[in-house]
This record gives C-alpha cells, sequence and structure tokens, in this order.
C-alpha cells in the first residue's frame, strides 16, 4: 500500500491545537464555578492531549517550518520537562533496533541485570510495583521526573552547561503558565495536583505496555486498539506498531493506514496486541507487565 501524502499544512491538526487552547483557558477561566471532579478530569486529560500535540511537532507536523511547529506547543503546560530534551529523547527512541534497551533507550522501564543484582530488596519492590498500572499511574511521574532532574543536575554540577539553554528556555515556557495561574486565580500546587501531574500519569497509560523485550525489534511494539476519546487523546498513538513503521505519518492518517494493512503490522509485530486499554488495566492492576531486568542486557 502506498503511503498518503502529507499536506504542507495540517488544517486538522491546527483546528485541533485551537480547540485544546480554548478549552484549556475555559476550564481555568471557569476553574472556581466546577467540580473539582470536572476539573481533573478535563485538565488531566488536556494536559495529556498537549503532550500528544508536542509529540506530533516532534515528527515534523502539522507544518514543515520547525521553528513554528515549536511555538505552536510552546507553553509548557505539563511543566516538568522542557520540550527539547523530551524532542531528542524520543528521536533517539525511535531507533527501532535499540527499544528497551536500558542503555540505548531513553524510554525503556528496564533495568540491566547487573543494576538489578545492585539494588536492595526495597528497591526491587518498587520497580516491581512501578511494573503494574496502579504503580505507573501513581508514582510513575514523580519516579520520571526525579531521574531527569537528577541527571540534569549532576550534568550542571559537572560543568557541563550543555543543556543550560534548554532549561531557560523552559522557564520561560513555565512563567506563562504560571502568569496566566496567577491571572485566573489558580495556585500552582492546585494545578499540580488538578491538571499536571494527573495528566502525566494518563500519558503513562499509554506508554506503560507500548514495547516489550523481544530479540526480534518488530515484535517489541504494541498495538491498542481503543475508542475516539482515548484516541484523540493519544492521538491514535496507541497504534504503535504502526507509528514506528510510518513516523512521518500524521495522527488523523493513522486510523485509515491501520484499517488497511493490520493484518500486515500484526503479523510483523508477533501479535503483540490488545483490544483496549480497559484489556490493559484489568490485565496489569495486580499483576506486573513484565520482569524490571532486561533479559538479555
Amino acid at each position: 500500500m502506498n503511503k498518503p501524502a502529507v499536506p504542507r499544512i495540517e488544517w486538522l491538526t491546527l483546528l485541533l491545537l485551537l480547540i485544546h487552547y480554548l478549552a484549556f483557558v475555559l476550564v481555568c477561566m471557569f476553574y472556581h464555578h466546577l467540580p473539582w471532579w470536572v476539573v481533573l478530569f478535563v485538565g488531566a486529560y488536556l494536559v495529556a492531549l498537549h503532550g500528544s500535540l508536542q509529540h506530533e511537532v516532534i515528527h515534523g507536523h502539522p507544518t514543515r517550518n520547525r521553528m513554528l511547529n515549536e511555538i505552536l506547543v510552546f507553553p509548557a503546560i505539563g511543566l516538568w520537562l522542557p520540550f527539547d530534551l523530551y524532542r531528542d529523547s524520543h528521536l533517539k527512541h525511535h531507533i527501532d533496533d535499540r527499544l528497551t534497551d536500558p542503555f540505548e533507550d531513553p524510554e525503556s522501564y528496564f533495568v540491566a541485570s547487573a543494576q538489578w543484582q545492585s539494588l536492595g530488596q526495597w528497591q526491587r519492590t518498587c520497580y516491581w510495583i512501578r511494573n503494574t498500572v496502579p504503580g505507573r499511574l501513581v508514582f510513575g511521574p514523580v519516579w520520571a521526573c526525579l531521574c531527569i532532574y537528577r541527571v540534569e543536575i549532576t550534568r550542571l554540577i559537572n560543568g557541563d552547561t550543555g543543556h543550560l539553554k534548554l532549561w531557560l528556555k523552559h522557564l520561560l515556557a513555565v512563567a506563562l503558565v504560571i502568569g496566566w495561574l496567577r491571572i485566573v486565580n489558580i495556585s500552582l500546587v492546585e494545578y499540580i495536583v488538578l491538571f499536571a501531574y494527573p495528566g502525566l500519569a494518563l500519558s503513562m497509560l499509554r506508554s506503560f505496555l507500548e514495547h516489550q523485550v523481544d530479540e526480534n525489534p518488530a515484535r517489541r511494539t504494541v498495538v491498542v486498539k481503543s475508542g475516539k476519546v482515548m484516541g484523540l487523546l493519544f492521538l491514535n498513538n496507541n497504534l504503535h506498531a504502526l507509528h514506528h513503521e510510518q513516523p512521518a505519518l500524521p495522527w488523523y492518517q493513522l486510523p485509515h493506514v491501520w484499517q488497511q494493512t493490520s493484518s500486515e503490522i500484526l503479523e510483523r509485530n508477533g501479535g503483540y496486541f490488545y483490544h483496549s486499554y480497559f484489556q490493559v488495566i484489568k490485565k496489569y492492576f495486580f499483576s506486573p507487565k513484565a520482569h524490571p531486568r532486561h533479559p538479555f542486557i
């Protein structure tokens, strides 16, 4: 099957960006008039969706102008990670031959055998808990932040200022969000609890089992079918095996290509497939999805 043409300007993505920011502004403006659980649901969804839109930008959407694309997602709605750092690590993650490698894949959740042997029992228990759905959603965000901040602070202490510029840029992006929060009278703590942290947790539901260890790189990437709500939230990145095969496809073309090529994709990825995120949650709510130790490294 021929790859569908990608337009120079993806108007559907631009429209989604406009709707997303409008919804974000509205939920903040009416924050003090809405029940907390409504704010939690909508706020977390919008933060996670912004992360998905950033992911689209990383892969060259919605225009051919990289600077313009990055300006479109510049506000650090999720607060925690500089976009430039996310972009560079994610592109490295797309080297499929290195997927799940704890040294070469920045998005790997596995640890090398030597590291596993050096861990104490309580540390191993934490890794096991992180490999369950509740553990990933509840503790995953703070774990990820602490790991990244530790690495970045260590770089700075050792005199490596190569990332200083991107962190200063990130502080400006965060300042825009904090300035907006002051205008609508939302405290930073409230925003973290009801928007940023649960939003990151939602994103981690998508990445929970995106990749498994397999000697064949083509069998390492999952497909999770989903309804329209979750499909929009993740911009169809739940069709992850297809995304890794054709990372330049925009989000709105993925379902059609999946329908045309699903049998071939599932044959190549060894049938690594789930019917829904409900199935994922049910299966791994109490049971870890995999041993934290990488079996080959």
